[in-house]
């Protein structure tokens, strides 16, 4: 049957009405929600500072592009104490973070240790990387599990601390007058260039 134009824009405005006008709605709603929710993100007024934030200002990792940078507010009306247990907690973690990513770039590449991790002749690449060595059904049992557990105790309580009185330079140091690697070779001005490094 020939349909005369009319017609044809009544059956394409009918299509159009039946499946493009939810998503075009969708889209509006979402948009205007975005446009409400960006109030969220206006400037605020800025905080008051207070004596003690200005006390850290100078300390080292403090510098350029951000400055001093404490967004959780762990130093407000902080001592030198507190801010020295922060700073040597967080010298802690970022070195242990680096050993955990390390870790997966080696494992991930395929270089695993030689030999059997046990007597059974499991080798050290039979087991997954990353998460799938702790969970599935390539998992290191639990009794290895235990043992990276334990040595990991072992390393924080005796190896990862600052011992006062054997040379320790700066917070941080877990050289412990055992470990050099060249760091006494250094001048003042690269040593705190690398300890700046390491900060950020």
């Amino acid at each position: 049957a020939i349909r005369s134009h009319r017609q044809i824009d009544i059956i394409i405005f009918s299509f159009y009405q039946q499946h493009y006008q939810y998503p075009i709605m969708m889209k509006l709603t979402i948009l205007a929600a975005i446009a409400a929710s960006a109030a969220a993100f206006a400037p605020a007024a800025p905080a008051a500072t207070t004596t003690s934030l200005a006390a850290f200002e100078s300390e080292l990792g403090s510098q350029p592009p951000l400055g001093f940078f404490d967004p959780l507010g762990m130093l407000d009306e902080a001592d030198q104490a507190r801010f020295d247990r922060l700073r040597f907690v967080e010298i802690k973690h970022g070195r242990v973070a680096q050993l955990a990513f390390l870790g997966q770039i080696v494992t991930r590449n395929g270089i695993h240790l030689p030999g059997n991790i046990d007597y059974a002749g499991h080798s050290f690449d039979s087991f997954g990387n990353g998460w799938a060595a702790l969970e599935g059904p390539n998992a290191i049992p639990q009794e290895g599990f235990s043992q990276i557990l334990l040595f990991v105790g072992f390393l924080e309580a005796s190896v990862m601390i600052d011992v006062e009185g054997t040379g320790n330079e700066h917070i941080g140091d877990f050289r412990n007058g055992y470990i050099d690697f060249g760091w006494d070779t250094f001048d003042e001005e690269t040593k705190l260039s690398k300890r700046a490094i390491e900060l950020n």
